[in-house]
């Protein structure tokens, strides 16, 4: 097994927890950030948390049971697996539907410019996002309950490529349609502006789908092979990085927010009320 020593893997899940914290004390503070892009990049930050809330509990437990604080047998050590599966699944599953409502939004926002506001207003972002977390809720509880079985393992990681190839689909069409629009509004005093803003939050959210990728992907690849193929010499190879795997999940949760603040004015300028 490859080990993660303890100390770097508390300091980034806390690292993790605060920034996004901070993103989320932000927009409740700025009543200029009290717009449903803003309340989908909550969603998105609170899906982060609790990724690394999830990996810093498993830990912490995990290091109690071995200095015999806690005896995890029987139904306990059952009952602290299925909480701790489900944080992870609601994290995960958060965080698609989080992304895919960004997409959805910055698609409207590009091809539905004038008429953004009445499609996306603030009651029809809030109601999006109860029903995001009241599924993500209810589908983490019964996966959670049941992840021992190959019915439920095989349909959530097939979920996970399924919507990133959906919110990929989703960005190509709009990087390619996004000049044709532009012209045909090119007649409006301030629609190269809209367009610059537009596209600029279209790249930010690329860099989210990327980042997203890059650190989950690898944790659900070990999920598929504890299930399918657990004696396998290369499979095997491959699950001694799992320390490494939780790592990465955690520092997603400290990228994103670093992106939030370097791509959005509006988040800069209250972090730099709220520290200054």
């Amino acid at each position: 097994q490859v080990v993660v020593p303890e100390e770097v893997f508390f300091t980034v899940a806390a690292a993790g927890i605060l920034e996004n914290l901070l993103v989320l004390i932000a927009v409740v503070r700025n009543k200029n950030l009290h717009l449903p892009m803003y309340f989908f990049i909550c969603s998105l930050a609170i899906s982060d948390m609790l990724g690394s809330l999830y990996k810093t509990l498993e830990n912490i437990f995990i290091i109690l049971c071995e200095m015999g604080y806690l005896t995890c047998r029987g139904d306990f050590e059952k009952k602290l697996d299925d909480a701790m599966d489900f944080m992870f699944i609601l994290s995960l599953l958060g965080s698609i539907f989080s992304l895919l409502a960004i997409a959805a939004d910055r698609y409207i926002t590009i091809f539905y410019a004038l008429r953004y506001h009445n499609i996306m207003t603030l009651r029809r972002a809030l109601v999006i996002l109860a029903i995001i977390w009241t599924f993500c809720a209810g589908s983490s509880i019964a996966i959670a309950l049941f992840s021992y079985e190959a019915a439920t393992v095989i349909p959530f990681t097939i979920l996970f490529p399924l919507m990133m190839f959906f919110i990929l689909c989703l960005y190509v069409h709009m990087f390619l349609l996004a000049r044709t629009h532009a012209k045909k509004i090119a007649s409006l005093a301030t629609s190269t502006v809209h367009q610059r803003t537009n596209m600029r939050g279209a790249i930010t959210l690329t860099i989210f789908l990327g980042v997203f990728l890059c650190c989950w992907a690898p944790f659900v690849l070990h999920i598929l092979l504890v299930k399918f193929c657990p004696h396998n010499p290369y499979c095997a190879c491959y699950m001694s990085i799992f320390h490494v795997n939780g790592t990465l999940i955690m520092c997603n949760a400290i990228i994103d927010p670093m992106i939030f603040a370097f791509r959005s004015p509006e988040l800069r300028s209250t972090f730099k009320k709220m520290f200054c």
